[in-house]
Order: C-alpha cells, then structure tokens, then sequence
C-alpha cells in the first residue's frame, strides 16, 4: 500500500485566491470592517492619493496587514514584510501587495492617534450590537516593558551613586599617576591612566547633567532611550515601563478605553480613564470598581462627580462635598476611621473632615508637592486633626502645576459616604485581568516596540482592537457580525 500523495509540482495548477480563503476565515472580518471605515475622518496620513510622485500604499491596506498581525502574534514589521510573500491569507487580504518593512514601520510610526480612533470606532460598533452591558465597570492598570534597558535610566539615588563611583576611581587613578611619574620608564603607562581620568571626568560631568535636569525639573527619573519610560515594579522585579491603564466591561470582558502614562503609581488615575469610558459608552450611574491601589479620596470624589458610583477594594471613605442648597447638611463631627480631606479641582482647595476649605499654601520642590492648609480655621476647629499645630495635606504634583489661586467662596456641602461592597469587589479580578492575561500570554504583547506615550498608544490600539475584535468574533460569530457591517 502506498502513501499518500500530494499535486505534482510540474503540473498546472488553476484556482483564485479566493478559494484558498474559508467563508468563516476571520480575515474576511477584518476586511470587511477595514474597508467600511472612514480613513480620512480617522486621521490617517496618505489618505487621500498624492497628485504627484510616486504612489503611496493605501492605509487601508497597511491597517488590514498590522490587525492581522496582532491577530497572529506578528508584531515585527520585517516579520509582517515576510508574511507578504509565503502567507497565502495575507497575500488574498491585501491582494498580492507586498510592502517593503520600513514602510510597514513607518505606518505605525507615524498614525498613533489614528489607530486610537479606529480602536474606538470597535468599541462604538460593538456597543450598537449589545455586547457592553455599560454597568459595570473594572480598571486596572499594569506594567509593559519599554524600549529601555536600566542601565539606560537613572534615578537620583543611582546618579549619586555613580558620580561618588567615578570620583572614587579618579582619585584612585590619580596616585597611581602620581607614582608612575617618578619612573621615567613609564611613560606610556602614564598616558593610558591620563585617558582613563579624561573619560572619568567626562562620565562624572554627564551624570551630573542627569542630576541637575532632576533635580531642577519636575520629572524625579532620566531615561535616555525612551524619554517618556520610567523605572517601575513589576511582578518579575525592578523594570523600565510603561503604565497601561485599562476599562474593561463586565458582560464580555472587552476594553471599552485604555491610557498610557508613565506614573509609577496607579493614585489618582481612576477618574480620567472613567470619564472617557462613560463618555465613549454614552452612559451614567455605572459602577466603576478598582483594586486598592486607586485609594485615593480625591479620585473617588472625581469619579462621583460624573454620575457614577465608585468602588474601591478595601476602601471606605467618609468626605464633605459641594451640593446644592437642598442637599446642604450642617457640619457636626466624622468618625475618625474613615474620614479623609477632598481635593475639588475646579476649586483647587480641598475640604478637611470638618468641612473648612484648605488653600494652597506652599511648593517642596524637592518633594514635589503642594501643601494646602487653613491655619485660622484650625485654630477655631473644635476637633483636632494632627498632633501638629495646624492641618496640612499634601498633594504630590509638578510645580508648573501649582498655583496659589483658589475659589474660596461659600458653597453648600454634604456629606458623602462610600462604604466597600464585596459582592462587586469579588468580581474585579474576573473582568480586568483577562484582557491583560490574554494580550500578554496569548497575544505575546510584553514588551512595546515603539518609544514614547504616544506612539506606545498607537500600538496598544491595535492590540487591544485585535483583542476586541476576538471576543466578538467568539461571541456573537462571524456570520452575524458579517451582518452587522452591512
């Protein structure tokens, strides 16, 4: 009995590209979806052809070719290049094109905000087939490694460090110059030493440069690769990040928005991202849960403020708030274990346990942060906050973000009070830290290609397009979403 056998290669073989492609093939999808957007209101570049020169590859093609990509875990753009020749699916998605990598690169490069709006554009399709339930929500942020190795940062501490190191090795180098030239043999030895303190001192001059751009500015890390990275802590140790913060619906687990940063700490980024969230998803009254790493007053106030209802894990909070003149509530006490000062923003004050209004008093510059006290309504307060002599709280910003001026007019106040709720806290986890499992072990999304906020925006929006993109296609099926395009 023989083998199987396959086609003869010298034979002739006649079929279409179309053929090769199953109807239920993802790629179709992606094509179809693609083709109906709007490139031009998306903010490509080339989007319309060029008059002149030398024809430009459509975006349209080059924003099928990197989904693809990120469907597959083909993020390298000479990998995606190599794909254009051998890969028969992305020979019939982009009709035998073959762009060349630098072109693929430069597509990414040059459109973050681009991608972002596509990515947004998902979202809003996929809220018009029911698959956000626009209850409740989860945030999370983690760490994705940047284009930058920590020998290539440096905080103040490992600057000192190195200069007190350098200065260690000149003096060092120097009595050892100092004995050479009592040998009239050693001339040579004595002119490789003068090289070794030339580039010692010119070593010591560049981290003093480092130290003095921290110590004068407002940023508390250099990094020298990618400017905008910082050192952070990560599950595996001490890393140069990125901060990706996430919102992710709790029907179906898709992101609804995401944001890049380089803070080290998630404090105070609950707000933003939840606000873009209710405004992307057109809703309210939405419950908006965090891990206790977004313990902060403030933030939950924020997020209050836009009508939805903050949840905190192990957080319980107990603060004075503006209302209206209804709503007002006179100020008596607080109970001591929950009390905490707002900040209002549009206000720059905040409001203590008491319900007086704390002005910006002063800037540590060397601290970087903003003090706001009022010590003539502490001296008449009946509590006493702080076994200091007046109440200061401290806000940790830039200083070309401190002003002293306030608005410290009267307004109504009420007391607000958000007590932990286990039920929803219990279901955080199960939300946000699915996408992220998926995008990191499945999708093989690490560590970032690209430098800087911006550009690591643009390719998160293909990520977390291509992470959306299949979980519908899981859930609702190709065929009904084939549908939905029209």
């Amino acid at each position: 009995m023989e083998y199987i056998s396959g086609i003869d290669r010298n034979q002739c073989w006649i079929s279409s590209l179309e053929d090769a492609i199953e109807e239920n093939n993802p790629i179709r999808f992606i094509d179809s979806y693609v083709s109906r957007l709007d490139i031009g209101e998306m903010g490509f570049e080339y989007s319309e052809p060029q008059d002149t020169g030398r024809p430009a590859y459509a975006p349209r093609d080059l924003l099928k070719l990197y989904l693809y990509g990120y469907f597959n875990r083909i993020r390298s753009s000479r990998n995606l290049e190599k794909e254009c020749y051998r890969n028969i699916e992305v020979i019939w998605l982009l009709n035998g094109l073959r762009p060349d990598h630098k072109t693929i690169a430069r597509f990414r490069q040059n459109n973050p905000k681009a991608l972002k709006n596509v990515f947004r554009d998902f979202v809003r399709f996929c809220v018009g087939l029911g698959l956000y339930g626009k209850e409740l929500i989860a945030i999370d942020g983690s760490k994705f490694k940047a284009w930058n190795g920590k020998d290539r940062n440096y905080t103040k501490g490992k600057i000192q460090d190195r200069i007190r190191r350098a200065e260690e090795k000149i003096a060092a180098y120097l009595e050892e110059l100092e004995r050479t030239d009592k040998e009239t043999e050693s001339e040579d030895q004595a002119r490789t030493i003068e090289a070794a303190i030339l580039a010692l001192v010119e070593r010591r001059t560049e981290l003093e440069g480092y130290l003095e751009r921290i110590t004068c500015g407002e940023e508390t890390q250099v990094s020298l690769t990618d400017p905008d990275s910082r050192l952070m802590k990560t599950k595996d140790g001490m890393s140069v990040c990125l901060n990706v913060q996430t919102a992710v619906d709790g029907k179906n687990k898709m992101v609804v928005e995401f944001a890049v940063c380089n803070q080290v700490q998630d404090k105070n980024l609950m707000s933003p991202i939840a606000e873009k969230a209710s405004e992307i998803l057109e809703a309210d009254h939405m419950t908006i849960v965090a891990d206790n790493g977004y313990d902060s007053v403030s933030d939950v106030a924020q997020v209050l403020a836009g009508n939805n209802i903050p949840v905190v894990c192990g957080g319980d909070y107990e603060f004075w708030y503006p209302t209206t003149a209804e709503e007002a509530e006179v100020t008596t006490g607080y109970d001591e274990t929950i009390a905490r000062s707002v900040y209002i923003p549009s206000r720059n004050i905040y409001i203590c346990p008491m319900g007086k209004f704390l002005y910006p008093s002063c800037y540590i510059t060397k601290k970087h942060i903003a003090k706001y006290g009022n010590p003539s309504a502490c001296s008449h307060c009946p509590k006493k906050c702080t076994t200091m002599r007046y109440f200061y709280v401290e806000r940790m910003i830039k200083k070309s973000e401190f002003s002293k001026e306030c608005d410290m007019s009267p307004v109504p106040l009420k007391k607000i009070r958000i007590l932990q709720n286990k039920a929803i806290s219990s279901q955080r986890k199960c939300i946000v830290e699915h996408p992220f499992g998926t995008v990191k072990h499945d999708m093989g999304v690490r560590q970032l290609l690209l430098r800087g906020i911006q550009k690591a925006e643009g390719e998160l929006s293909l990520t977390f397009l291509a992470f959306n993109m299949k979980r519908a296609l899981n859930i609702v099926g190709i065929k009904n979403l084939m549908a939905a395009l029209g």
